[in-house]
């Protein structure tokens, strides 16, 4: 087998993180007694996207990110709110989020027995951990690297060298990455030298420089990848 590493994104490619955000969203607004529109979701999503890149960039650091987007939000409709209130409330139900994408559970256990399975995330450690807990999934995977915890993030080539490093037998050659985000994943794979699979089912144009070694529309099409 080429590969022997696979190192899989949880939100958008194991776990809806769509899904996730939407039910924290109604719980936050439902806590806060304030309406929830759709033009106020579209806000926060766009906002928030940003605001990721931004840290993937380094041009954001993560307490600044999740202490400010709910502020950001609603001073976007001349409100003034308790920010880092509103986060604590938000995370508390997104920590409850863990919808599974289709046949996430399916393709790890077509895969556990044969290769070395890891997770690698730029989300929060404490949601990410009791999300992959409450799903199942976390029994999957040998270990779990969590830009909070490794102190880089993905696209970093920090973060892979740290990842590198704690893998026992772990090559650029041996190893795939497996997410949805072209400016995390797949850019973090090349900055790498690691091959990558872009995991993308509503066959979203790619408009970007970044160019993923594969791409899928459904997970189990890893399967013959590997």
């Amino acid at each position: 087998m080429k590969y022997q590493n696979l190192l899989f994104d949880v939100d958008d490619t194991l776990l809806d993180f769509k899904a996730a955000e939407d039910q924290a969203l109604k719980g936050l607004f439902k806590e806060i007694q304030h309406p929830l529109t759709d033009d106020v979701v579209n806000y926060f999503r766009v906002l928030n996207e940003k605001m990721w890149q931004r840290f993937e960039l380094g041009q954001l650091d993560r307490q600044t990110l999740v202490n400010t987007r709910f502020t950001k939000l609603f001073a976007h409709y001349n409100e003034e709110v308790d920010g880092i209130r509103y986060e604590r409330i938000y995370r508390a139900f997104l920590t409850q989020g863990h919808q599974l994408e289709p046949h996430a559970i399916e393709l790890l256990n077509s895969l556990k027995d044969q290769f070395n399975l890891f997770i690698v995330s730029n989300g929060i450690a404490t949601v990410q951990q009791q999300r992959l807990n409450d799903s199942g999934l976390v029994n999957y995977f040998k270990h779990i690297f969590v830009s909070e915890e490794v102190g880089y993030q993905k696209p970093r080539i920090e973060f892979f060298d740290f990842v590198a490093k704690t893998i026992a037998g772990f090559t650029p050659k041996n190893s795939l990455i497996i997410g949805d985000s072209l400016t995390s994943d797949i850019q973090g794979g090349t900055n790498a030298g690691i091959d990558s699979v872009w995991f993308n089912p509503a066959l979203q144009p790619n408009h970007s420089t970044v160019s993923p070694t594969y791409q899928i529309d459904d997970l189990l099409d890893l399967k013959e990848i590997v």
